[in-house]
């Protein structure tokens, strides 16, 4: 798995490049919905992973957002998100993150969210821990509401949401030291995989959001659920994630919100 994973770091690191070199140039921008936007660098990242991917497991399958959204999971697949913040890449924004997870035999094995606009690279594979740079990384200690940052994300399809995200976001910021919303999910996992952040939720994600994330969670000592607290899969319409200390205390904290509705 050390070597699978050095190779698809090699081929992940190789897909940011083709983003840092796009971010330089004016953006050809489509709509998929009213603010879901693709690029030409989103189709051009992801080809590009499915063909070097491919060579390095040729039995392999894809899920991946832009081409094959719909596709079943494999006994081995390649789950991809190949520019997640493209809504942030399209406007300029750094916060942009290609998440590439291995799903084997019912569960992720292998994950990489690469942040190639801010330098930053963070891997996983299942029981090995997780590392940012080749450094081992930690969940936040904070056990403490008030002490707590916390991070969100708000779904496209916002209006069918807009009255949760209303009331737990009041709740969340009268009882923490504030929330951030880079708007980009695979990236947000990452920066609570390293303690950036003490909390994370966000509902309507799709695999391709939070798969290499949740590894990422999990690898360095956090706890993935829904947001009742519930168990967690890739198909889940909410997540919540957080350091072993504070998660029941967010947990509380949403389930208030979505009972208030």
């Amino acid at each position: 798995m050390k070597n699978l994973l050095e190779k698809a770091v090699k081929a992940v690191l190789e897909a940011g490049e083709i983003i840092r070199e796009n971010s330089r140039k004016p953006r050809q921008i489509r709509h998929k919905g009213r603010i879901d936007l693709v690029t030409e660098t989103d189709l051009a990242v992801e080809g590009f992973l499915k063909a070097e991917l491919s060579e390095i497991l040729p039995n392999s399958t894809f899920l991946a957002e832009e081409s094959s959204g719909n596709a079943p999971l494999s006994a081995q697949t390649w789950i991809i998100d190949p520019v997640d913040g493209t809504t942030n890449f399209a406007h300029g924004l750094p916060f942009v993150a290609t998440s590439v997870a291995l799903w084997e035999n019912g569960q992720v094995v292998l994950g990489i969210v690469n942040l190639p606009l801010l330098g930053e690279i963070f891997t996983a594979i299942r029981g090995e821990g997780a590392f940012m740079n080749g450094n081992p990384i930690h969940v936040s200690e904070c056990e403490n509401l008030e002490d707590s940052l916390i991070a969100t994300g708000f779904p496209y399809a916002i209006e069918e949401h807009v009255d949760f995200i209303g009331a737990a976001l009041r709740r969340v910021l009268l009882a923490t030291q504030g929330v951030r919303r880079p708007g980009a999910a695979a990236l947000d996992l990452a920066y609570l995989a390293c303690g950036r952040y003490d909390g994370y939720y966000e509902s309507s994600l799709k695999p391709w959001d939070m798969a290499a994330g949740w590894l990422l969670v999990e690898e360095a000592g956090g706890r993935i659920s829904r947001y009742d607290g519930g168990g967690f899969d890739l198909f889940a319409p909410d997540i919540l994630a957080a350091g072993p200390g504070l998660h029941e205390k967010l947990s509380v904290l949403l389930k208030s919100a979505a009972d208030s509705i």
